[in-house]
Parts: structure tokens; sequence; C-alpha cells
């Protein structure tokens, strides 16, 4: 009989061993709907396309009082995490760092994830930043560096990235892109560069197959009014974001042309992020995610001067001669 309760012991402390063995996720800013469907994702393990590995178990509510789409859903998305996640909620960003792993910033306003983001650096806790990686270009600079500096892995991406056809081209299906076309909304908040709201996606799609090398950038618009940038890549190759209905767009690379630009869900950027936080290996690089800040910021300097063209190295300098 002993040692029969010494085998029943054993197993039941081995089941509580793997049932704890999974990442625990902090999200910072509960003013989006990625919020309950990330949570959703990763939590609930008889979900659509559940993520295992991790669990989202503390929260800190954030809130931007001067952004009505902000301010107006916290208290409503807080409650989805405490009541159907049993969530715990943290006074402050301190004490989430304290019981968690990893975190996730997911506030929809840009303007506060350096402050935001300095804390979680400084805990030395892997750090996931929904997009806009933050509300400006000096901003998204300043928390590349201050990760570097602490040895703390970082990545932002919006969701667009990791659409099946959109990462088949970045992989090589249709070789080298030569040229390349997304469209998406791009909605303005007035808080924000233009583009870093919501044109963000449409521009993460771009950047994805186009890589890294852009060069300049001019703004204009389309004959029905809506936003147009044309990029300018090393090796004559060509980026274009249009404002429009919908996410889509097209490649054109040396073997053939490619959709690309759809959006397949949030379930394949929540795979990378745990699969981030479990390896500490950053999935984009902060090179190609400061390249497409500038180029969106470039946009805005275009528009300024009348959509003459910009050069993404201008921007860039300007972004380190404000800190």
């Amino acid at each position: 009989m002993k040692a029969i309760l010494t085998l029943l012991l054993a197993a039941l402390v081995t089941t509580a061993s793997a049932q704890d063995d999974f990442i625990r996720i902090g999200m910072i800013g509960l003013d989006t709907s990625h919020v309950t469907a990330f949570t959703e994702t990763i939590n609930n393990p008889d979900a659509k396309g559940h993520v295992p590995g991790a669990k989202v178990v503390a929260g800190f509510k954030g809130g931007s009082p001067d952004i009505e789409s902000s301010i107006s859903r916290v208290e409503g998305y807080t409650t989805t995490l405490q009541e159907k996640y049993e969530v715990t909620i943290y006074d402050t960003i301190a004490e989430l760092c304290q019981n968690v792993d990893a975190v996730m910033i997911e506030s929809v306003d840009g303007r506060p994830h350096l402050e935001q983001a300095r804390q979680v650096i400084a805990a030395k806790k892997p750090l996931y930043l929904d997009k806009p990686i933050a509300g400006t270009l000096k901003d998204a600079v300043t928390i590349f560096k201050l990760a570097e500096a602490a040895k703390v892995p970082v990545f932002s991406s919006s969701s667009l990235r990791y659409a099946a056809s959109t990462q088949a081209v970045r992989h090589g299906s249709i070789g080298t892109v030569l040229e390349a076309r997304t469209t998406s909304p791009a909605k303005i908040e007035p808080h924000h560069p233009d583009l870093f709201w919501y044109g963000v996606h449409g521009c993460e799609a771009l950047f994805t197959v186009m890589g890294t090398g852009c060069l300049s950038v001019k703004r204009g618009e389309t004959a029905d009014g809506m936003i147009e940038v044309i990029g300018k890549w090393e090796s004559n190759r060509t980026g274009i974001f249009r404002e429009g209905k919908g996410y889509h767009g097209i490649a054109k690379g040396e073997k053939g042309d490619s959709e690309v630009g759809g959006f397949d869900g949030y379930q394949p950027l929540v795979a990378e992020v745990v699969k981030f936080f479990q390896t500490g290996k950053p999935p984009v690089s902060a090179e190609e995610t400061i390249e497409l800040f500038a180029f969106m910021e470039a946009a805005d300097e275009s528009k300024r001067r009348g959509g003459k063209e910009v050069t993404i190295a201008e921007v860039l300098e300007k972004s380190k001669a404000e800190e």
C-alpha cells in the first residue's frame, strides 16, 4: 500500500509540474480587441488554432483618455480577461513584471509604448510590442537601443506579416521581388504620424516581401483621393503602399507573380510571439522594423513638402538628432 501511495503522489507531482510548464505572459494596455483575441488563442485549449506553451496570467489596464477608442474600451476588455480567463490585474507595470516571464505591450496608442517598454526592459522580460511599436520614429529607435543595451529580446509586428502567401514570397517562392504593391485601410489618428495608426498593416506586408534596402519615399494620392506611397529600393526595385478597402496586394518577382498582403487571422502572429518567448530569438530584426517606420515617417515628411521625394537616411538622421 505504501508503495502504491508513493507512486500516486509522484504521478500527481509530475502532472502538476507539466501543467505549470508554460510561459507566463503579462499584457500591458487592455484597450484593444487584440487582448481578448490573443488570450483566447493562448489560454483556451479548445480554441480554433490554439497555441500551446504559454498562458496570459497578468494584465495592466493602461488606456489613453484623449483617444476615445482606447479609453471607452479598456474596462470592458479588462472585465473579460478577469472573468473569462482569470487574469490578475496589477496596478503597476513593475508589479506585473514580477509575476510573469514575458510581456506583450498591447496599448492601442503608440505614444506610451516607450515608457512602458522601458520598465519591461529594466525588468529583463522578453517583450513583444503590438503595432505601432511607438508613437514616433525616434521612440521606436530608442526602444531598440534600450533593449540592445540591456540584452533583452524585443520585436514588433503586425499580423499582416504572417499571411501564408506573404510568407511564401518572403521565403523565395517567386525569387527576388522586383516590385510589390500592397493595400490596406489607413484610418488616421491625429496623435500619430498618418500611417502609424492603421496603414502600418499594409506597409508591414510590403516590407515583408520587399525586405530592407528602401532608399527614398514619395507620397501622393490615387485618382480617388486615397494615400499612395511609392518607395524606391536598392537594385532599382519598387514598393508601393496604397490606401484602400481590405487587405491585398501583388508581388512581381524573378520567377513570376504572387498575391500578397492578405489577412489570415491572428493565430499565425500569436504562434510567432509564443515561439519568440520560448526561444528568445526575435523573428523580425530591429533594422527592418526601424526602416519600416522610417518609410512611414518619410511619407509624412513628403506630404509636408508637397509630395517631394524624401530619403530614408534623412529621416533616420533626424530621429537621432532629436535624442
